[in-house]
């Protein structure tokens, strides 16, 4: 996309721009279709790998791993361009989808998927920034909702492959799966891919504050995961992660406000939407991976459906999400406006968790389905829209690390959400079936499949405790979902900007074929 110094954007060719959005909605797929497929096999794999206590790793270090290298890419993308770092990503990426597809053991899965976090952060980061790269905020919000049916299909997509994989070929094909995927995405950003290279001096790159926002992160998911299961909360080892994660981050902030180029510059703190859409993300994501992660795990144990059939009971949250963030992106295209519609969302996800919580084991699947897709409407008014916010409260220049910057703390609410729902949920599960299971009723080792397989007298209990483990959870989450409605109401509805301004002329990365 051709650019004035400082000035409007000249129009990019329809096909060339065409070609490049399907590039990043592509990369964008294989980044969240990794976060969904394994949900419907995650029972299953555990089992087979006799890792139920380590579950809730599965998914929480793939969603660490990520949140630690999310502002990194997107502070080194500012620096040094996109297209570089979003290739390196893919490779990343794609080592940890083959880690992870051959590992004998939980062990071996866990680093897998850690491998696959490393990689998976820069493929969301780079692929927002670089839409604001060549599309201005204004017309942004449509390609917005767009974005947001990506994940809209992948979370209907991935559950169903999942199924279909653990069902038939086996649930290493969950991971098999992403290599041809990401194949493609390389090479669709290889051809296709046109974005502004940054030159000039060598920047320096904030190594300290990149390692020491590392340990923090770590610091925040442990004790989310440990505290009140693993560790009693007033036990010395929480009390001294707690304690070490708190002088982590002060010694992050002493850092950052020293740094030539800073990974998360303290001055995004001082824009009151950026702070507001952050901490709101954060708590809309604790929601929304709480309910995303484990949901499947539930419909499968509860209701004795197979892994696809659980995949398909989560079309009403995805379907509603895509066609209303779909529809509301085109509105703020068309009107400008924005701030009314991420409040109304974050009211029907409080609501959707409340009904939620009201979940028995003879609970109708169609009154399950309604609840989800309360949520799902609620997210599609809230997700993308949050992020075009904070890229129009900064010049392109920082846009990269803006986004990354929100990104990382609704990641880290993610993870939170992951690991404390997920360590709360494995515990309740325990306690309950051996308090209510007949003797030699293990949780460590149920698969869905072996409970369906159980005697009514034995099925029945260990039913129950899986649906009186998770039900209640949801209605205590609820709140954060009102707090975030509250934050939102103070955000300040600015003008979205109708051109890319730079501060200089920059050339645009070469491609093997142009666009």
């Amino acid at each position: 996309m051709a650019e004035t110094s400082g000035g409007t954007t000249a129009s990019q060719s329809p096909r060339g721009l065409v070609f490049l959005f399907a590039g990043l909605m592509l990369t964008m797929l294989l980044a969240s279709l990794n976060q969904t497929v394994l949900n419907p096999a995650l029972p299953t794999i555990v089992g087979e790998l006799h890792g139920a206590d380590l579950m809730l790793w599965v998914i929480t270090v793939y969603i660490l791993a990520s949140t630690i290298t999310m502002p990194a890419y997107g502070k080194l993308g500012d620096l040094f361009g996109r297209k570089p770092l979003l290739l390196s990503a893919i490779g990343i990426f794609l080592v940890g989808s083959v880690v992870s597809a051959t590992a004998g053991d939980i062990t071996w899965l866990i680093v897998g998927r850690t491998i696959q976090g490393v990689g998976g952060g820069g493929l969301m980061i780079l692929s927002q920034a670089a839409i604001a790269d060549v599309i201005p905020a204004r017309e942004r919000g449509r390609y917005m909702g767009i974005m947001s049916g990506v994940f809209a299909l992948s979370s209907v997509a991935g559950p169903l492959l999942g199924g279909w994989f653990t069902e038939g070929p086996g649930w290493r094909w969950v991971f098999w799966v992403t290599v041809p995927l990401g194949l493609l995405a390389a090479t669709a950003a290889v051809v296709f891919l046109r974005l502004p290279a940054r030159t000039g001096p060598r920047p320096s790159i904030d190594v300290a504050g990149m390692a020491i926002l590392s340990v923090t992160t770590t610091g925040i998911v442990l004790v989310g995961t440990w505290g009140g299961t693993t560790y009693a909360w007033t036990s010395p080892t929480i009390l001294g992660l707690i304690a070490g994660t708190i002088a982590a981050a002060a010694l992050f902030v002493f850092v950052e406000s020293r740094a030539a180029e800073p990974v998360l510059p303290l001055h995004l703190f001082r824009d009151r939407n950026f702070d507001l859409i952050t901490v709101s993300g954060l708590l809309v994501s604790v929601a929304l991976f709480g309910v995303a992660g484990y949901l499947p795990t539930y419909l499968q144990m509860v209701t004795g459906v197979s892994a696809t059939v659980a995949g398909l009971l989560m079309l009403p949250m995805m379907g509603s999400l895509f066609l209303t963030s779909t529809l509301a992106g085109r509105v703020v295209t068309s009107t400008g406006r924005y701030k009314a519609i991420p409040i109304a969302g974050s009211v029907l996800i409080a609501i959707g968790l409340v009904l939620l919580s009201q979940l028995t084991v003879t609970t109708p699947t169609w009154v399950l389905g309604c609840c989800i897709a309360v949520i799902g409407v609620g997210l599609g008014m809230t997700g993308q829209l949050m992020v075009l916010v904070v890229q129009n409260s900064f010049p392109i220049e920082e846009v990269g690390t803006a986004t990354a910057g929100n990104n990382y703390f609704r990641q880290i609410g993610a993870t939170l959400g992951s690991a404390v729902v997920g360590s709360v949920f494995a515990s309740r599960v325990a306690t309950l079936i051996a308090e209510r299971a007949p003797a030699g009723i293990v949780a460590d080792s149920l698969t869905p499949e072996s409970v369906r397989q159980l005697p009514d007298a034995a099925r029945l209990p260990v039913v129950e405790a899986y649906n009186d483990a998770l039900a209640p959870i949801y209605l205590w989450i609820s709140p954060l979902a009102l707090v975030a409605t509250v934050l939102l109401c103070f955000v300040v509805e600015k003008p979205l900007a109708t051109t890319i301004e730079r501060r200089q002329e920059l050339p645009v990365e070469a491609a093997t074929t142009g666009s």
